[in-house]
């Protein structure tokens, strides 16, 4: 089945990955215009700085006393994100202490005697592929639970339901992970050389990613299948799934479309399909459906609303992982950035096609999407001639606000706490 699969940097078409990258779209609101605190001070979309545009039409004709320091002060009295980090230790170590029940529960003896080498095996593709990194998925929906659920309905049994739906969303992750750092030809992951770079792995990764994917349906069916939410949970993972793989083809057809177009499909709105469909679902939207769904909240409305938040925060997520695939450290992010070398789409190429001058625009075509480190450091070169460090910052604090913006505007009675802790945990992260 994987015989002609090829990996080390060589495109592997059959298979199909996703990754911590998503994209950022400043999203629109549903109304014409922006509703602040109880005064209700209306302000009109058009009053935002200009320059928040750039990053959905490419305009770079800003004015600059159009600065940030409009939105500032139309957001002075937004409710806040919560200060602090949006999950205490004790919550991740009782997480933690779930993971070892989940191994067992997919890797009983009895139930599988006559193939105890694939048993050894799973145990092994999920210790060192699911529990490592920084699990904001599966702590989200713990989050999430917590905050949604009324108090009567937060006993023991119920938090730990919530925790085990938060590792088939960590197993769900690490499929993607698994298959992506194959495709990429990555090298290390979460501190370590990835799964497949393992000399007993190579191309058996393929089968270990599918491996960790199938569990996520044994849990649900042992743990959830007399649940009320049961056939929604199924749902949503098998939806998340699909839109997941709908936005990795995206992404590497727009990888491959450099050797024929250049640069020429490299669109906002293309990074913005890609971001939405590959990491935005599975990333923001997935875990707070399913804790609300668990808490017994089944309005559609209310879902409508925070789908579109979650997405918009996804995308808010993803600029900052393209940003720290190429300028964040290595020792901190966990990995080594390879998306100028895979030809990615990412929001700093297309930032950069949007400013850069024709001469720039020559070097990043001839360069952008080779491993040769010299061509690499062409476009590193390029991006700093362009500022795009400072272009980023920018971006990130006024689009920190304007999601501030949207929680406020939210409306059907969801606790908008948790949608502030949510952003506060990935505001001005660096890994």
């Amino acid at each position: 089945m994987f015989s002609s699969l090829k990996f080390g940097g060589q495109q592997i078409s059959q298979l199909i990955k996703t990754s911590d990258r998503c994209v950022y779209s400043i999203a629109s609101s549903h109304s014409n215009h922006f509703h602040y605190n109880a005064h209700r001070t209306t302000v009109s979309e058009k009053s935002l700085p200009r320059r928040l545009n750039l990053y959905k039409s490419g305009d770079s004709n800003l004015k600059e006393n159009l600065s940030s320091s409009l939105l500032r002060r139309n957001l002075a009295s937004v409710t806040p994100a919560a200060i602090g980090k949006a999950v205490s230790k004790d919550e991740r170590r009782e997480f933690m202490a779930v993971f070892p029940d989940i191994v067992r529960d997919l890797t009983e003896t009895h139930r599988q005697t006559e193939i105890p080498d694939v048993t050894k095996w799973y145990s092994k593709v999920l210790q060192y592929n699911v529990p490592g990194g920084k699990k904001n998925r599966g702590l989200a929906l713990i989050l999430a639970y917590r905050m949604l659920a009324p108090q009567s309905a937060q006993t023991p049994e119920k938090i730990r339901e919530a925790q085990i739906m938060g590792w088939c969303i960590e197993m769900l992750q690490a499929f993607f992970l698994v298959l992506d750092d194959m495709i990429d030809g990555s090298e290390t992951r979460r501190g370590r050389i990835c799964w497949y770079r393992n000399p007993s792995v190579g191309l058996n990764a393929a089968n270990d990613g599918i491996f960790i994917e199938s569990g996520i349906y044994q849990l649900l069916r042992r743990y959830f299948v007399d649940k009320p939410y049961y056939f929604q949970a199924i749902d949503l993972f098998h939806e998340a799934t699909h839109k997941t793989i709908m936005g990795q083809a995206l992404d590497l057809l727009t990888a491959q479309s450099i050797a024929k177009y250049k640069l020429d499909k490299f669109t906002m709105d293309r990074y913005n399909s890609i971001v939405k469909y590959k990491t935005s679902y599975y990333s923001f939207h997935l875990p707070v459906a399913l804790a609300m769904y668990m808490a017994g909240i089944s309005n559609a409305e209310q879902h409508r609303q925070a789908k579109t938040l979650l997405l918009e925060m996804g995308n808010f997520f993803q600029v900052q992982d393209d940003y720290m695939d190429c300028f964040g450290d290595p020792a901190v992010t966990g990995k080594i950035g390879t998306d100028i070398q895979d030809g990615k789409c990412s929001w700093l190429a297309v930032v950069a096609l949007q400013r850069c001058t024709p001469d720039q625009r020559k070097i990043l075509e001839e360069c952008y999407g080779s491993h040769d480190p010299e061509k690499v450091d062409a476009v590193r070169n390029v991006y700093n001639q362009i500022n795009l460090p400072h272009i980023f910052s920018t971006y990130e604090e006024d689009s920190y606000n304007l999601i501030q913006t949207h929680i406020q505007q939210m409306s059907g009675g969801l606790n908008l706490n948790l949608f502030f802790k949510l952003l506060d945990k990935i505001y001005k992260r660096d890994n």
